[in-house]
């Protein structure tokens, strides 16, 4: 088979989906990109074995059709260095031989068969709805971030997808914090729930368009297939029971106190850099409409605070927490202003934006730590 494509342009849709390649694979095929020609239609896949993404673009002249695996590095390197221009491929299937013809040289190299690329999960038994990719960027955005690490807790290593006819909730924790994004303006014919991994997630983010492209969203009972007109993406749902996250929001906790949200991540940045480095700790310590941040390691005889102006009702109180967790958490809600709802120094706070978009709400919790350790 032999087609024409620009420089530029292929390798843009190899780098959408180049990023599902692991760097360390047992099967040498997991390096490479699977090439199909069908028409004047160029498919570009790539695996990990969990998660396959799949790009389609259009080439010129192209003569015959056919399937080969293209190993990904050498050829991604070869295109970042190459100015745009038109390149020939000319492939062998009978000796798996790859020529690449340019302007300025010819280059050869040797492919893999086609056969051997993993298959793509039948999407069988699935339920189906849509959404606009921005949608599913912000979504991704609002929830990534609280994602735990934890392997030994697998259904916290993924992003919870609730689905119901009223709404769609995405949740993630990683036991120290939680955030709650729920958009409902999207439904789901079924009132369901499935846990998406990390990595694909990572992915869509990088190369989904944040416009309102409808996106067909299906799953079954092991994988999550998400479908545009030129991108798709499978991946193997994470099977584990997500916690019952809904027990751990508090419903009670009257005090509120309301404040500018760059105000306040800046001086978290500063009184941070005084903490200790295993805790983070800082201590909200409020008294009346004055809010003051301070933050010590008594190791180093290393101190700082800050005061900054807030509106505030309740008790007057003094409650710590992690400051890497909050100001990683405050950077994802939007506004000028947030406000945080409190109750004792031993239970959750919750953060909310004050400024509320349609058919969205989002709800972040942070557990303080004991203050003074």
């Amino acid at each position: 088979m032999r087609f024409i494509v620009t420089s530029t342009a292929l390798l843009k849709n190899l780098q959408q989906i180049s990023g599902v390649i692991s760097a360390n694979t047992v099967l040498s095929v997991l390096e490479d990109f699977l090439f199909e020609l069908k028409g004047n239609t160029l498919t570009l896949t790539a695996t990990d074995l969990e998660t396959m993404m799949r790009v389609q673009m259009d080439v010129n002249d192209a003569q015959g059709e056919g399937r080969i695996c293209i190993p990904s590095k050498i050829l991604t390197d070869y295109l970042k260095n190459l100015p745009e221009q038109p390149i020939t491929f000319n492939v062998n299937e009978q000796d798996l031989s790859i020529e690449m013809s340019s302007d300025v040289g010819k280059y050869k190299i040797g492919g893999e068969k086609a056969d051997d690329f993993p298959k793509e999960p039948a999407p069988g038994d699935t339920t189906s709805f849509t959404m606009p990719s921005i949608a599913l960027i912000e979504s991704i955005n609002k929830t990534l971030f609280a994602v735990s690490g934890d392997t030994l807790r697998p259904a916290m290593t993924g992003v919870f997808f609730e689905l119901g006819k009223n709404g769609v909730t995405f949740v993630s924790t990683d036991a120290h914090r939680l955030v709650q994004f729920s958009r409902t303006d999207i439904s789901s014919p079924a009132q369901e729930g499935f846990v998406v991994p990390k990595k694909p997630l990572q992915q869509l983010r990088a190369t989904l368009p944040a416009d309102e492209t409808q996106l067909e969203i299906s799953y079954n009972s092991s994988h999550l297939f998400v479908t545009s007109s030129k991108l798709s993406m499978s991946c193997r749902l994470i099977d584990a029971r997500f916690p019952d996250y809904k027990a751990v929001i508090p419903n009670d906790n009257p005090y509120r106190l309301t404040i500018n949200r760059n105000d306040f991540i800046s001086a978290l940045r500063r009184v941070s850099i005084f903490a200790n480095k295993t805790t983070n700790q800082v201590v909200l310590d409020i008294n009346g409409n004055s809010l003051q941040l301070s933050a010590q390691d008594i190791d180093f005889s290393y101190e700082g605070k800050e005061n900054l102006s807030c509106q505030y009702t309740g008790e007057d109180m003094k409650i710590a927490f992690n400051a890497k967790l909050m100001v990683e958490m405050v950077n994802n809600l939007d506004g000028t202003e947030i406000q945080v709802e409190l109750s004792t120094p031993t239970r959750a706070g919750i953060f909310r934006p004050m400024e509320k978009n349609d058919n969205e709400e989002v709800l972040m919790l942070l557990m303080p730590l004991m203050v003074g350790v």
